[in-house]
């Protein structure tokens, strides 16, 4: 039964992992196309602005998209071994 949780828990973080990516290139692409990037791109992004409570300048948006990027590259990194 523990196999079966633990197996289920990999597969949701992985979506969730996939999720994550995905908004974080939906908001770069946004910032670099800005409103000319779509109606799909402009709702994601203006829900995400909602969802932070504020309206976060592009810059602050652009930090913390790297942020986040490094981190799921960071995660994914093995640790070397000296």
């Amino acid at each position: 039964m523990m196999d079966i949780l633990d197996k289920t828990k990999r597969y949701l973080w992985a979506f969730v992992e996939i999720g994550f990516a995905g908004i974080l290139a939906i908001m770069l692409i946004y910032l670099i196309l800005g409103p000319n990037s779509g109606v799909f791109v402009l709702s994601v992004a203006d829900n995400v602005m909602k969802f932070a409570n504020a309206v976060p300048t592009p810059s602050l948006i652009g930090i913390g998209l790297i942020l986040g990027l490094v981190y799921i590259v960071m995660q994914r990194i093995p640790p070397r071994r000296r």
